[in-house]
């Protein structure tokens, strides 16, 4: 299954924003995950990406799709080249 990682906050509107329209992207047939870290959790990803926030990655050892808002075709070429598997 195709999986997606939001770096977020609790009480930040953008991110809450993102997650919305992420998940109305979603193809018919072909869900997604989308597994939402919040960075103030740890040190490490608030010195990372403290005001980038919400930072959306497709595979985590690529660079990010998108901050601050979705860009959706950004989500729509990573869906497109990532293939299709049995959830």
């Amino acid at each position: 299954m195709t999986r997606f990682t939001l770096y977020s906050r609790s009480y930040c509107h953008l991110c809450e924003d993102m997650l919305n329209a992420l998940q109305a992207l979603a193809p018919e047939g072909r869900p997604f995950e989308v597994d939402v870290i919040d960075v103030d959790a740890d040190s490490a990803l608030v010195e990372r990406f403290d005001e980038l926030v919400p930072v959306l990655f497709g595979r985590l050892d690529e660079p990010e799709l998108c901050h601050y808002f979705l860009d959706a075709e950004a989500v729509q070429r990573y869906l497109d080249r990532e293939p299709a598997k049995a959830a």
